[in-house]
């Protein structure tokens, strides 16, 4: 393995140069863009976990890298409420989750027990400030025990509205800034968190979210019970390798952004990994595993609609090497994605849906012929998908408000 002159991150010598053109090869392969997977669990592996806070995201994430001819609803409604095979988890960044149910043992120790400590303290500050305990912490540990109670004898689970009218100590509302908000269902969020309750069967269609709650063992036991469950430093180890196969290469921010954790925890992964320092273009160094260093080659013309938070959009905190300048555009003020289209790495616009439900493509810069029809032909299968349905409208983006009517 040769190497250059020059000291990478953390005094590692410089492997290799890794340019935008190779970057976009690489995500394209990896990510099931290229070439479809056959199962919404083969996509979720390709992506290490899918986005589920637009509830439609996850289906539409598979749609966009199955093949054609498949039932992409009931297979990701297969993989969620029959087999249990991607379990919806709220983890980095406080964002919910479609995840492979074995990376559920590093993501509880890790990015989704640093977000229940956060949550947990912030809920617990509001409650004292509010005047309903004085002791927050005392106050929430009793909530969550009440909760759990009320969950433990309901088999098929219940809805966040009956739990909040079966435990008495959900059934207040505190007016705290920076804006009034539910303590039920912060409640259950926080036993989320934990790892303590899941969401099971969803009561609503494919594109809203009514889920069940339930202790964690109820859900999973019937399908072999939780993974084992491995330490912090362990499972952030597994959510940086499984990035870095998936993503890499990726620089240290880029790591430190998706994890939602510190620099401290990423660096620790990436040097028990072994991760190697390449250059990218733009005079960054980036982070590779140790056995994927060899050079990636163009992969064959492709082009996606992919739906609002798609994993391969929000994969990276730099985004430039492959959404150009359209990023204003296309996400909203918090740095969330809305619907975006792509042709071979690079994003070349967006989707909308226009007053009657009809799918509208909306290229913001110029593309081949080709990828061009490639991308009419998608948005007439995609519409004839979306028809009769209606979505969340968790992302509102400048193209969104553009292109509504009025």
């Amino acid at each position: 393995m040769a190497t250059s002159g020059r000291d990478g991150a953390q005094g590692r010598p410089v492997v290799r140069h890794v340019d935008d053109d190779e970057r976009r090869a690489r995500l394209g392969v990896r990510h099931a863009l290229a070439a479809p997977r056959a199962t919404p669990e083969e996509v979720a592996v390709a992506l290490v976990v899918l986005h589920a806070t637009d509830p439609g995201s996850v289906h539409l994430s598979c749609w966009a890298r199955m093949p054609d001819g498949v039932d992409v609803v009931a297979e990701v409604d297969r993989a969620l409420a029959t087999d249990r095979t991607l379990v919806k988890q709220l983890a980095m960044r406080r964002t919910l989750f479609a995840a492979p149910r074995d990376l559920l043992g590093a993501l509880w120790p890790s990015a989704a027990a640093r977000v229940a400590r956060t949550e947990g303290l912030r809920m617990a500050q509001d409650v004292e400030r509010a005047g309903l305990a004085d002791d927050g912490q005392v106050w929430l540990g009793r909530a969550r025990a009440a909760v759990l109670a009320a969950l433990a004898d309901e088999p098929d689970g219940l809805l966040a509205l009956q739990v909040r009218q079966r435990v008495p100590e959900l059934q207040v509302r505190l007016d705290v800034a920076p804006s009034a908000s539910w303590t039920g269902s912060r409640v259950l969020t926080h036993l989320g968190a934990t790892g303590d309750v899941l969401r099971g069967r969803n009561e609503g269609g494919w594109r809203t979210s009514r889920p069940r709650w339930l202790p964690t063992a109820a859900w999973l036991d019937p399908v072999g019970g939780p993974p084992p469950v491995l330490d912090a430093a362990a499972g952030y180890r597994e959510l940086v390798r499984r990035w870095l196969a998936a993503f890499g290469p990726g620089t240290e921010e880029d790591v430190v952004w998706w994890l939602g954790a510190t620099k401290a925890a990423a660096r620790q992964a990436l040097d028990e990994l072994g991760a190697v320092v390449v250059t990218l273009d733009g005079d960054r160094l980036g982070w590779l595993l140790p056995d994927d260093v060899d050079p990636v080659g163009a992969a064959d013309p492709w082009v996606a609609l992919l739906p609002v938070l798609d994993p391969t959009v929000m994969g990276w905190k730099g985004r430039g090497w492959y959404l150009g300048d359209l990023g204003p555009q296309l996400f909203d003020r918090n740095g969330n994605a809305g619907p975006t289209a792509w042709v071979d790495g690079r994003v070349v616009g967006g989707w909308t849906r226009g007053p009657s439900g009809e799918l509208r493509l909306h290229l913001l810069v110029p593309v081949a012929d080709d990828a061009r029809r490639g991308l009419v032909a998608q948005a007439e299968r995609l519409g004839a998908l979306l028809e009769g349905t209606e979505g969340s409208g968790v992302i509102t983006t400048p193209l969104g408000r553009a292109a509504a009517p009025g």
